[in-house]
């Protein structure tokens, strides 16, 4: 291979070859078959191709992943920090040793350019597994002195939690999941989107064995005929799921059967915020790349933006510009900027917003039609979309389309812009792009929303914490803050002055 070779073109050479035809379930640390022996099709959405199959699982299997689970955790629990550091950090080393490989898995299954699962995906969800393979040294409980007694606060692991991931960026998902869960000493059952989750497996074939059988399990299928058996297992300890809200409405349901923790991360309608006073060239830069980025299939995603009145005109040329010269085609190709939506139905998802919005009073400025790929004619891309004369009170700019689609909306006032923002029932994620720094902060401290980059959107820094107000979810990842979710503390005192009190004299 040539050492000058890029990422993306390495990633390029993957074949069927890399992956396999068909994959069971992980449980106890072994490949097997699901309990009704259906299966389900991966596809590749910018062909229509079927790249494997996957188990179609059941409440038989969801029990058995929970077996696994339980009869780990007490080993695993106690395994010293430096061999769960060991484990943690050489996933971190086997996983930029085949970057390439991994990232074309998630190019194939979810449509997504190579070159950002090359450059975003992967180095983020590497970023994750570095973070945390540290985490294990850093579980030490506190003490507090009293003139007759010490307390002794102890951090102890949970016991086994389940994990429920989407399809938009499924390594990113995984890594930010299992990492703290199992530098904390849990034990997981994960069950990955059954839309896209080629990369997922492959990574459990790749890891299978470094972690001691039945630590970390995964089980595959339908969210319905799974979610209910693992989260209302009496074993299970705690929820993580990234997803929709209907979906964490259920599973909420579920985990107040035996009232266990969650962390709930929900998706979001992110406001992007350009001011008059804004670099107007580096805020449409900003604003196309919140766009297209993973094809809009991003729960951070900056899909209201708010362009104040004087500079709309201005902005919306630029904006226009850069988003006509982004390159549409084959995922696999380095030079794609645009690649295919994961799946046929979130292709139909976002046509239907498509059509919703000229219904709803809004003018479609650019796009708004599914895109036509040369060779590639069964592939499901939409056109980079622009409404304008949005009113924030439309669907279209209140609902989560998770498409290449963005709503522009004009304002003239900061109390006005922070109003509009904050009228959602997400906040999750945001954007201000200002000259005047005092005023992003004043924006910054009024926004209701879990992260907000200044003048630079997707200004991800490894180690702060991501997370939503409202109905965005709760709970926090991506930074140590996780691992309170991800452990329990045990208040211990011990009386130093001996003999009875004398209460009863």
């Amino acid at each position: 291979m040539n050492s000058n070779d890029t990422p993306e073109l390495k990633a390029s050479r993957a074949s069927s070859e890399d992956f396999l035809h068909e994959y069971g379930h992980f449980i106890q640390g072994v490949w097997t078959g699901g309990d009704s022996g259906a299966t389900i099709a991966l596809k590749n959405p910018a062909t229509g191709a079927a790249l494997s199959r996957i188990a179609a699982g059941n409440a038989v299997d969801a029990k058995r992943a929970i077996d696994a689970a339980a009869s780990a955790f007490p080993a695993w629990s106690q395994t010293p920090p430096a061999r769960r550091q060991e484990i943690l950090y050489e996933i971190v080393r086997r996983l930029k040793a085949r970057l390439g490989h991994y990232a074309m898995m998630d190019t194939l299954n979810n449509g997504k350019p190579i070159s950002e699962a090359t450059h975003f995906d992967m180095p983020m969800a590497i970023e994750q597994f570095a973070i945390f393979s540290g985490a294990p040294w850093q579980l030490h409980g506190e003490s507090v002195r009293a003139a007759d007694a010490v307390g002794i606060i102890h951090r102890e692991p949970l016991g086994v939690v389940v994990q429920i991931i989407p399809w938009n960026v499924p390594m990113i998902m995984l890594a930010s999941k299992i990492a703290p869960a199992l530098a904390a000493g849990n034990t997981v059952v994960m069950k990955p989107s059954e839309i896209v989750c080629l990369s997922v497996l492959e990574f459990m074939r790749e890891m299978a064995d470094l972690l001691p059988p039945g630590v970390l399990n995964i089980v595959t299928g339908y969210g319905p005929d799974l979610g209910e058996a693992l989260v209302t297992d009496p074993r299970v300890r705690k929820v993580g799921f990234t997803g929709s809200r209907p979906t964490a409405r259920r599973l909420m349901q579920y985990a107040s059967v035996n009232i266990i923790p969650q962390t709930m991360e929900l998706g979001g309608k992110s406001a992007n915020i350009v001011c008059e006073d804004a670099d107007l060239d580096a805020a449409a830069e900003g604003a196309a790349m919140s766009t297209v980025l993973n094809k809009g299939e991003v729960c951070l995603a900056g899909s209201r933006l708010f362009v104040h009145e004087k500079v709309k005109d201005a902005f919306l040329e630029k904006l226009q510009r850069i988003l006509r010269g982004i390159r549409i085609g084959d995922p696999t190709l380095p030079d794609t900027q645009l690649g295919a939506q994961a799946s046929q139905m979130q292709m139909d998802k976002i046509t239907g917003y498509l059509e919703l919005g000229p219904r709803e009073g809004a003018k479609v400025l650019m796009g708004g039609q599914r895109a036509e790929v040369k060779g590639l004619e069964n592939g499901l891309f939409i056109q980079p979309t622009i409404f304008v004369d949005v009113d924030n009170s439309m669907k279209i700019a209140q609902e989560e389309i998770f498409g290449p689609v963005v709503s522009v909306i004009t304002w003239k006032t900061d109390d006005e812009v922070v109003r509009l923002a904050n009228d959602s029932i997400y906040g999750l994620g945001g954007g201000v792009w200002t000259s005047d720094l005092s005023r992003a902060h004043r924006m910054a401290c009024a926004l209701e929303t879990g992260t907000i980059w200044i003048n630079r959107y997707y200004n991800f820094l490894g180690g702060m914490p991501i997370g939503g107000y409202k109905q965005s979810g709760f709970g926090r990842e991506f930074a140590h803050e996780v691992l309170n979710h991800y452990t329990l503390t045990k208040s211990v005192v011990i009386n130093l002055h001996p003999g009875p009190v004398g209460v009863f004299g």
